[in-house]
């Protein structure tokens, strides 16, 4: 089923980024709310992270208390494993059908995973590029992040760089250090130009793998939880393992396998696999800076 216009693929070429509402209907971001709130609840009696993925590191991945507050929740591994909802908003909804608009006609999942910041999280995510921590033969690749809550200017949302995405392939190392982000002066770019991505819960935020982006902190009294889904072309083949393995990647969502694979021209360093997540591995490089 086709759901972009015209107008709306020429300007995701364009900028490398397209917002539009209405992904999930109302009865499916219920749910989704339910299970993560259920999350929430089930968290606060951790004080680390917990529970276990496909390749045993912990699913529930948790922002270290201070002594002032205490531990809370800011990742899950993929959600889709251990969710109906997610995986039926992952599988089967306009969210998956947009996708295919940009991407398809086939159209596979490499990882999901939700990232969240609780209101007063200090959590941040320096910026980067998808690609160079998920790396295949060419980069038909797109991050849908599903607004779970209003995403607001004030609690951290999505900073995008807008046709970065045609531009170079940064790095994510420097001085042989894996830091998962670009270098200070690539940053302070990346910043200047900046366009926050905002929306009503149930909104997409559609962005190619090679888009520069970060986030800020979460200084609002509101939660901005994002359910993010990675997928690419059917033809496109992983180049080093998945940083969120999970037992559904690979699964066409749209199409089937073409049995073919496509091949793209880049130069790219591998990256250093998480040990626990995305954020943790950026937090213990800052710390360790």
């Amino acid at each position: 089923m086709t759901i972009l216009n015209e107008e709306q693929i020429a300007a995701f070429a364009r900028d490398g980024v397209l917002v539009v509402e209405d992904a999930v209907d109302a009865d499916l971001l219920a749910r989704l709310r339910a299970d993560f709130d259920g999350w929430v609840t089930e968290s606060a009696g951790h004080d680390r992270p917990y529970g276990e993925t496909v390749d045993g590191r912990p699913r529930f991945d948790l922002e270290p208390g201070d002594g002032e507050k205490p531990a809370a929740l800011r990742r899950v591994q993929a959600p889709t494993e251990v969710s109906e909802a997610y995986y039926e908003a992952m599988a089967n909804s306009r969210m998956t059908d947009m996708v295919a608009d940009l991407i398809g006609p086939d159209v596979k999942l490499h990882h999901t995973k939700i990232n969240s910041k609780l209101p007063g999280a200090a959590t941040a995510v320096k910026w980067h590029q998808d690609f160079p921590y998920t790396p295949h033969s060419n980069s038909d690749l797109v991050t849908a992040l599903l607004m779970i809550d209003d995403v607001t200017e004030e609690n951290g949302p999505l900073a995008v760089a807008p046709g970065s995405h045609l531009g170079p392939i940064f790095s994510l190392w420097h001085d042989g250090v894996f830091t998962g982000a670009v270098a200070p002066d690539a940053e302070a770019e990346m910043k200047a130009a900046a366009r926050l991505c905002t929306g009503k819960a149930g909104s997409v935020c559609l962005m190619h793998t090679r888009l520069c982006h970060g986030s800020e902190p979460n200084l609002s009294t509101m939660p901005r939880t994002l359910f993010i889904s990675v997928y690419s072309a059917g033809d496109a083949m992983p180049c080093s393992p998945n940083p969120v393995p999970t037992k559904h990647m690979g699964l066409f969502v749209r199409g089937s396998d073409p049995h073919r694979v496509r091949g793209e021209a880049f130069d790219i360093a591998t990256p250093e696999y998480p040990k626990t997540s995305f954020f943790a591995q950026q937090s213990e490089r800052e710390r360790s800076a």
